[in-house]
């Protein structure tokens, strides 16, 4: 009897309780629950440590985001492309082809090394703070082991650390955009901290 009094206290406290301890209340159950219970299961499930990740860059930016006219970027950035022979036909098949935004949510998967190819979206590690989420342009085999090259559709060029990713440095493959701009509700209180040219909402080509 106890126990259900107690358990209809929480419930009450958690859901139906608009004071602002209630709404406090709410807010630590909530990030407790995603990331102790929600984060753990999903990561059991999907084999990656990051399941969902939330793009915190421009790097990878179309104008218009999904409703992007695919054939205007492409004129804009094929000449990148034609070192490592990839044509507008072939970047049309690729996942994500219109690319995503800051803000955006993506449900990521782990994914052995040797099933990524040219074309996917990987997250991997690269000593920076969080890691990068970029998309292959080249996949080398030496001595059995894979090493991949990538860059952001939104960027002119390569960083240095995105032009040997070796195998143990991937998290995992972008599978697709879960939920467009719902991470500029936690990504809002950051944008203070970071330099002038990162901050606000990603515009150009």
């Amino acid at each position: 009897m106890k126990f259900k009094e107690a358990l209809k206290k929480f419930w009450h406290l958690l859901w139906k309780d608009e004071s602002w301890k209630g709404w406090i209340f709410s807010i630590i159950f909530l990030f407790v629950f995603i990331k102790f219970i929600l984060f753990p299961i999903l990561g059991l499930i999907t084999g990656t440590s990051l399941p969902l990740a939330i793009v915190e860059s421009c790097s990878m930016y179309h104008k218009g985001n999904f409703l992007s006219s695919y054939d205007s970027w492409w004129k804009n950035h094929e000449n990148k492309y034609e070192e490592f022979e990839i044509t507008k036909e072939r970047f049309e098949k690729y996942t994500l082809k219109k690319g995503f935004n800051k803000g955006d949510i993506l449900f990521i998967t782990g994914v052995k090394a040797e099933e990524i190819k040219v074309g996917d979206i990987i997250i991997f590690n690269a000593n920076y703070q969080n890691p990068l989420i970029h998309r292959v342009i080249d996949v080398k085999k030496e001595n059995n082991k894979y090493s991949f090259s990538t860059i952001g559709d939104n960027n002119n060029g390569q960083l240095e650390v995105e032009q040997n990713i070796s195998e143990n440095q991937i998290i995992g493959k972008a599978r697709f955009n879960i939920a467009p701009y719902v991470g500029w509700v936690k990504l809002i209180f950051f944008e203070p901290s970071k330099p002038q040219s990162q901050r606000g909402f990603c515009t150009g080509n």
